[in-house]
């Protein structure tokens, strides 16, 4: 809707209707997974059964919570893992990305800036079983020329970061590069002029100005990597991050454990959210 131009009474009522219809289909789904989770009952549905925090707390078979479910926990830590090296790795390359592409003017660049954003429209499957092939092509010709084992280029973790790096470095890269396109040149032009060195203005000035986005993409970076599913299916070894554990409990039978699982996740979600943007607006006061 415009807000230039005006509308009717009834338009505007069918308007806010219509949003308040499309934010209650989003949360609703998320709503009834998290009711659930309280449900004193084997199974994720109705009849409701009565309140309990089992499936959280609970220590006895078959209200085993969540903080009492090895295999879920080790899940949480592998996942943790993966994306803090996936963050890390996304926000280094990103922030790089973002200075060749908003600072530099060289020969291919259009071409270049179109290949980091193929990540984005190439089916997450589509990407696992690419880069599984291709690691385990060059992993079998390396053993056959040296009679060694690569094991990090065989299904496992390795790979799993590598191939979520590999698109989520794309949405680091433009959350920085937006944020780059904002600053002022001027401004490292004068502490050159004061004696600074090039390094020393982009640490001192530049950086500081982009930790806002950094911040961002490092929480979008994480998020992402905890709720990949697709890619991480294809590459993933022996060590099953959060999302594969659920999906094989699943396959085995859903339980209200999965919706606790996945409340916390929401409220982890909801906390590093906030806490984002509220380092944004601290940092822009």
């Amino acid at each position: 809707m415009i807000p230039t131009i005006s509308q009717s009474r009834f338009t505007l009522w069918a308007y806010r209707a219509y949003v308040a219809l499309f934010f209650v289909y989003l949360a609703l789904p998320l709503a009834v997974v998290c009711a659930f989770a309280f449900n004193n009952s084997v199974f994720p549905s109705l009849p409701w059964e009565g309140f309990t925090l089992a499936w959280f707390f609970g220590t006895e078979a078959p209200f085993v919570g969540v903080f009492h479910e090895r295999a879920i926990l080790r899940s949480i830590g592998i996942s943790a893992f993966v994306a803090a090296w996936v963050s890390a790795l996304a926000v280094m390359v990103g922030t790089c990305n973002a200075f060749l592409f908003v600072r530099h003017e060289f020969r291919g660049k259009a071409l270049l800036y179109m290949l980091m954003l193929l990540p984005l429209i190439i089916p997450g499957v589509i990407l696992g079983i690419s880069i599984l092939v291709f690691s385990s092509s060059i992993a079998n010709t390396l053993e056959d020329a040296t009679g060694l084992w690569f094991d990090g280029l065989r299904p496992g973790l390795p790979l799993v970061i590598l191939g979520q790096f590999s698109f989520i470095t794309t949405f680091a890269t433009l959350v920085i590069s937006a944020r780059l396109q904002k600053f002022d040149p001027s401004l490292e032009e004068a502490a050159l002029n004061l004696g600074a060195s090039k390094w020393g203005a982009i640490r001192q000035i530049t950086l500081p100005f982009l930790l806002p986005a950094i911040v961002a993409s490092a929480v979008v970076s994480v998020l992402m990597s905890f709720e990949n599913f697709n890619t991480t299916l294809i590459l993933v070894g022996s060590d099953s991050p959060l999302t594969i554990t659920m999906f094989d409990k699943l396959k085995q039978g859903s339980t209200p454990v999965l919706n606790a699982v996945s409340l916390l996740l929401i409220v982890a979600s909801a906390i590093l959210g906030l806490l984002s943007l509220a380092f944004q607006k601290r940092d822009d006061r």
